[in-house]
């Protein structure tokens, strides 16, 4: 060990201290399992970790722990991060061989993997669930369905489910009304697996739609398990809002029995808060890439609500820091992953901002047609 290394007894008890701490790993992207297994925590590269460090720990004071894979990068580069001031970095002795055989590590994560939430969320609301073959045979019965895919623009191009619609996570309830054709259209949300179906289809359920909802149990994986040919390209996706469907996103979004509990910040405390140098905040913009690109915040990070649901550890590096999320004048989005993001033991508070350009202009919805 070196006076920049901590062991793995050390880093359990930091875990359960309650005080700010960071952990990152090191490893490269394709050598990581599972959401970040086994400590979750946020993957940051040893190559681009230089660069990035100050995205993922805003706060040079946080005790922050590098994880590699035991090739020794982490204790090389604490040197090299202690030397430009970052006063509390230290490298897990061994990293993640040394973590995994220890008895510190039984049971014990720096953040709860998105599919163990999502499954904890199925059993305790219910959600109900629909199989790829369920689906197969009531679309050649003509049953009145449509299948919303809730990942990223770029996963929905690569694959999906054959006929589906593209409508992130977090941009379900904006846009609700504009892709699903009825009331009594049965509503099927897909992913890539379950984390983000499940969310997704619950979001609904929660906000209080008048459709039925149920998540596609495996989404585009059981599709492809099943022998059938996925779709590719950005074959339908949602459109811009209207002024109809914006006002069923802020109407159903005060459904959530968490509507209200989120205390709403002007910019000014905002950019205070990200100035204070005793406490990490987070300032968080949960609207699209595309509309962080033509307008954001001065210091906030664009990170697309329906990838912070239920996958937070990729994006917040720091327990026990405060989040911001900001999103247009409306706040729905926000409130959508507020929602959720209150199960992990977050303080969240909100920042409605009346952004120049609040939506940036998308192909029309197929689907409703």
């Amino acid at each position: 060990m070196t006076d920049r290394s901590i062991d793995s007894r050390t880093l359990g008890q930091w875990l359960d201290d309650g005080a700010e701490l960071a952990i990152l790993d090191l490893r490269a992207k394709e050598d990581v399992t599972g959401y970040g297994q086994p400590l979750f925590g946020t993957n940051a590269p040893a190559d681009t970790l230089l660069e990035q460090i100050g995205r993922h720990v805003p706060r040079r004071l946080v005790r922050t722990v590098l994880v590699d894979g035991g090739d020794g990068r982490g204790v090389e580069l604490a040197g090299t991060l202690h030397a430009q001031g970052w006063e509390h970095i230290h490298a897990l002795d061994g990293g993640f061989p040394a973590w995994t055989a220890s008895s510190e590590s039984a049971n014990r994560s720096f953040d709860i993997p998105g599919r163990d939430f999502s499954l904890g969320v199925k059993e305790e609301r219910g959600t109900p669930v629909v199989t790829v073959q369920e689906l197969k045979e009531r679309r050649e019965k003509g049953d009145d369905l449509i299948v919303i895919d809730t990942r990223t623009l770029p996963e929905f191009e690569r694959n999906h489910v054959p006929g589906a619609v593209s409508v992130p996570g977090a941009e379900l309830l904006r846009h609700f009304t504009n892709v699903v054709p009825s009331p009594d259209t049965h509503v099927i949300v897909s992913c890539a697996g379950l984390p983000r179906a499940i969310l997704g289809a619950q979001t609904l359920i929660d906000a209080g739609v008048p459709n039925k909802v149920a998540y596609l149990e495996d989404g585009t994986g059981a599709w492809r398990r099943a022998g059938w040919d996925l779709e590719e390209g950005l074959t339908a996706r949602y459109g811009d809002t209207t002024e109809d469907s914006r006002a069923f996103g802020r109407d159903h979004a005060a459904r959530f029995s968490t509507a209200g509990r989120f205390p709403e910040i002007d910019l000014e405390t905002a950019q205070k808060w990200a100035a204070d140098e005793e406490r990490t905040t987070y300032l968080l913009d949960v609207r699209t890439p595309d509309e962080f690109a033509a307008e954001h915040i001065p210091g906030s990070i664009s990170s697309e609500g329906g990838q912070l649901l239920g996958l937070s550890s990729r994006t917040i590096a720091t327990r026990g820091a405060r989040l911001v999320l900001i999103d247009d004048s409306d706040g729905i989005r926000a409130q959508t992953v507020a929602h959720w993001l209150s199960r992990r033991n977050f303080e969240i508070v909100i920042l409605r901002h009346a952004f120049s350009q609040s939506d940036v202009a998308a192909e029309p919805a197929e689907a409703a047609a």
